[in-house]
């Protein structure tokens, strides 16, 4: 298995990542939660079937999500409120790059409500019918929240880059 999961870490390492990073806007957490996940991944018995990429997103994203649910991102919240300054001063390269990106950057002042759906949507090009299975919510829901993603990006964003976000 180990050659076999080192091809699927080069292949799919970086992708993960970055989903991750949607989620908790964290380059450590993000590099924790992906090493987690292929640790998970290399215990269980997966039988490809051209559905690899899907498999390890939504494993990511679970994880992801228990993370921000977790003691630990909460206590860190709070410190963040409390001193400020310190805190700020930890970004990273991802950060960096992903603001530099005025997309990236918009998308991560979304809430994570509306920045799911348009991370898995655009980025992870799931249907609105997918999206709806993963977050267990109606297909409505899930096009409502993209709806309104779209509207708030569109107040953070160029005309030349909201043409990007478009409704198709």
């Amino acid at each position: 298995m180990g050659g076999i999961l080192e091809q699927i870490i080069d292949e799919h390492g970086e992708h993960l990542l970055r989903l991750a990073y949607f989620y908790v806007k964290n380059r450590q957490t993000a590099e924790d939660i992906v090493q987690e996940v292929f640790i998970k991944f290399s215990q269980c018995n997966y039988e490809e079937r051209g559905q690899l990429r899907a498999f390890l997103s939504t494993l990511t994203i679970n994880r992801s999500k228990d993370y921000l649910k977790s003691w630990h991102y909460k206590k860190l919240l709070v410190q963040e409120k409390v001193f400020p300054m310190k805190w700020n001063k930890q970004r990273d390269e991802l950060v960096v790059a992903e603001e530099r990106s005025s997309v990236g950057a918009a998308i991560l002042k979304l809430s994570l409500l509306y920045r799911e759906p348009i991370v898995l949507y655009y980025f992870e090009e799931m249907k609105i019918h997918d999206i709806s299975r993963l977050l267990r919510v109606s297909e409505n829901t899930v096009t409502t929240r993209l709806r309104r993603a779209r509207e708030a990006l569109k107040s953070y964003l160029k005309q030349e880059e909201w043409e990007v976000l478009k409704d198709e």
